[in-house]
C-alpha cells in the first residue's frame, strides 16, 4: 500500500546505507539454509513437518520454520494440495553475526516438477506493508473475504479457499521486508535498511538465497508487487539481473508507483489532475450504477489530456476556462459544475471523497471510491478521517494473518507484534537514495531490465477507481517507453474496483486469467519458442 505523504526534497546519497546493501548482499547469498526433517505428526492439525536445524547466528528471534502439508478445493471441484512453509531467513554480516530475520510463506505444489515449475515472489508495499494483502487478499490459496460497499473492523475472520489463487500455475513465496509482518532486526535499529537502494538490494538477496537453498535456481522465476511493492519490482529485477545474476521471466506490478513526481505533483502542476480525472469517471460511471471500462472512458481520456489539460494551463484568472472546466467536468465526474469551479477545475481527492456520499454523511475511500464509510464530522468544513477501507481492513487483515499463522501453519510467534501496516516504516523511509534532487522513480529501471532482455513479459494491473495510484498514471508512463522491437512485452490492465481489486469476485477472475496468460507467453517466450525472440 502507499500511505502518507512523499517527502518533497529527497535525502541525500547515504553511502552507509550503500555499504550495508552491499554487504548483506554478499552474506545472503553464501548463508546455509537448515535442513529440513520429515517426520509426520498425529492428530487432526495439517501434517507437519517442522525443521529440525543449527540455529545459526545467536540472538534469533523467531522460531524455527515449519511445514505443513495441505489441500483446498476450489469452484468446479477442483482440488490443490501443496505444502506450505513459514519460517524466516537469517541477514548476518561479513563476521556472521545476526542483523535481521526476514520473515516468508512458501506455498508449494505437491507432485509437481520443481525444476521447471514457475516461482513467484510477493511483496506488498507501503513502505512498511506486510505481505498479507497479496497472501490473503488476492493470489494465496486462501483468502479472507472482504468484498462489498463498506468494510467492518470486527469482521470475522474466516478464510476461504481462494477462487483466484495463483498456485494452480506458479509455487508462491510470500516475503516481508524488515519492519513489516514477523520481519525485524536483530539489535533494533531497522532504519538502515529502510531506504529505496538499501531496500531493493536485501529483497534481492533474499530471493537468491531463498532459491539457492531451495534448489531453484533454475526454476522460471517471476515477481508480484502490491503499491510501492510495484516500485520495488523494476528494482529489484534490475539487481538480480546485473548484481547477482538472476533474470527474471516475468513481472506484475499491481497498482504500482512507477514515478513518484507524478504520484504527488503540487497542487499548481495540471498533471496531477489530468491523471486522477478518469478515475473520477470511473467513479461516477459505478455510482449510475454501470461498470466502467476503458472503452467507456476512452473520450474522458482524450479529454484529459487535450482540452482538460489547455483549461488547466491557463490559470485559474481565465474565468471561460473556469467556466468550461465546471460544465464539462462536472458531466464527467457527476459532480456539481458549482463544486468543479470553486476548485477552478482543479479537484482535490479529500474533497471528492467526501462530496460523493455528502448528503448521506459519508466519504468514500481513496483507494475505492466505491467503498465508503461515515463521514465522523459531516458538518465541518474540513474533516480528518480515516480511509473507509484502508484502515478498516487492517484490524481484520492483522487478526487474520495471526490465524493463518498459528492455526493453519502451526507456527506460532507470541512475543512480537505482527505488524500489518507499520508507520513508523514509511515515516522513517530514505526517498533519496541514488536520485539526487530528484523525486525517485523506476521507470528508468523497468526500461532497463526490458530492454535487456527480450524474454521478459510485464503486466501493470490497476482498479478504475483508485484515486492513490491512479492507472492513467501508469498508462501514460507507459507510453513513454521505447517499442523494444514491436514485440508488446508489457501490457496495461485496468480491472473494475479500486487498489485492492481483486476483492472483487469478476476483477479477481479477470485478473486471474490475464496473468495465467502472462506467464504462459513468459515461458513460451523462455524455452526461446517464440518467434520473435533473438
Amino acid at each position: 500500500m502507499i500511505r502518507g505523504s512523499i517527502v518533497s526534497t529527497p535525502r541525500s546519497r547515504d553511502g552507509g546505507a550503500r555499504r550495508l546493501a552491499l554487504a548483506l548482499s554478499a552474506v545472503l547469498l553464501v548463508t546455509a539454509q537448515p535442513s529440513m526433517a520429515q517426520a509426520p505428526q498425529a492428530g487432526d492439525r495439517p501434517q507437519e513437518r517442522r525443521a529440525v536445524e543449527q540455529r545459526g547466528p545467536e540472538g534469533r528471534k523467531l522460531p524455527s520454520d515449519v511445514t505443513t502439508e495441505h489441500s483446498v478445493t476450489l469452484p468446479g471441484g477442483r482440488i490443490l494440495r501443496f505444502t506450505a512453509t513459514a519460517g524466516s531467513l537469517p541477514l548476518v554480516d561479513e563476521g556472521g553475526k545476526l542483523q535481521a530475520e526476514i520473515a516468508f510463506i512458501a506455498y508449494r505444489l505437491a507432485d509437481r516438477s520443481e525444476a521447471t515449475r514457475p516461482v513467484t515472489f510477493a511483496i506488498n508495499g507501503g513502505p512498511g506493508a506486510a505481505s498479507a494483502y497479496l497472501n490473503i487478499g488476492a493470489i494465496g490459496p486462501w483468502r479472507l473475504p472482504l468484498d462489498g460497499t463498506s468494510i467492518s473492523p470486527s469482521t470475522p475472520v474466516s478464510l476461504v479457499p481462494n477462487d483466484g489463487t495463483w498456485l494452480d500455475f506458479t509455487d508462491l513465496v510470500f516475503l516481508d521486508p524488515v519492519g513489516t509482518g514477523y520481519s525485524r532486526t536483530a539489535d533494533g535499529d531497522a532504519k538502515r535498511y529502510w531506504s529505496v537502494d538499501a531496500d531493493a538490494s536485501v529483497l534481492s538477496s533474499t530471493i537468491a538465497r531463498w532459491l539457492r537453498t531451495n534448489d531453484r535456481i533454475a526454476a522460471p522465476k517471476f515477481f508480484v508487487g502490491e503499491s510501492y511493492g510495484g516500485f520495488r519490482g523494476p528494482l529489484i529485477a534490475a539487481k538480480l539481473q546485473e548484481e547477482i545474476g538472476i533474470g527474471l521471466s516475468g513481472m506484475v506490478l499491481l497498482s504500482p508507483v512507477l514515478d513518484f513526481a507524478w504520484l504527488q505533483s503540487p497542487r499548481s502542476t495540471p498533471w496531477g489532475h489530468v491523471t486522477k480525472l478518469p478515475s473520477y469517471a470511473a467513479a461516477a460511471i459505478e455510482r449510475a450504477g454501470g461498470t466502467p471500462s476503458r472503452k467507456a472512458l476512452a473520450e474522458t481520456e482524450a479529454y484529459a489530456t487535450g482540452d482538460y489539460l489547455a483549461d488547466l494551463l491557463k490559470g485559474p484568472s481565465d474565468q471561460a476556462a473556469i467556466a468550461r472546466l465546471g460544465d464539462r467536468v462536472g458531466a464527467i465526474t457527476g459532480l456539481d459544475p458549482a463544486f468543479v469551479r470553486r476548485q477552478a477545475g482543479r479537484l482535490s481527492s479529500n474533497s471528492v471523497q467526501r462530496e460523493i456520499g455528502a448528503d448521506e454523511g459519508r466519504v468514500a475511500s481513496a483507494y475505492d471510491t466505491g467503498i465508503t464509510g461515515w463521514d465522523p464530522d459531516p458538518a465541518a468544513t474540513f474533516s480528518g478521517f480515516e480511509d473507509p477501507l484502508l484502515t478498516a481492513m487492517q484490524a481484520p487483515l492483522t487478526s487474520a494473518m495471526i490465524e493463518l499463522y498459528g492455526a493453519k501453519l502451526n507456527y506460532r510467534v507470541p512475543d512480537l507484534r505482527y505488524e500489518l501496516l507499520n508507520g513508523a516504516v514509511s515515516r522513517g523511509w530514505g526517498w533519496g537514495w541514488g536520485s539526487g534532487r530528484m523525486a525517485p522513480e523506476s521507470l528508468g529501471a523497468l526500461r532497463g531490465v526490458m530492454a535487456l532482455d527480450g524474454n521478459l513479459r510485464v503486466l501493470v494491473a490497476h482498479g478504475f477507481t483508485d484515486l492513490v495510484t491512479p492507472y492513467f498514471t501508469s498508462k501514460l508512463l507507459i507510453d513513454q517507453l521505447p517499442a523494444f522491437g514491436g514485440d508488446r512485452r508489457i501490457d496495461l490492465a485496468v480491472y473494475p474496483g479500486g487498489h485492492m481489486f481483486y476483492s472483487r469476485p469478476d476483477s479477481r477472475a479477470a485478473f486471474h486469467k490475464d496473468v495465467s496468460d502472462l506467464y504462459a507467453a513468459a515461458l513460451k517466450a523462455r524455452a526461446g519458442t517464440s518467434k520473435d525472440v533473438k
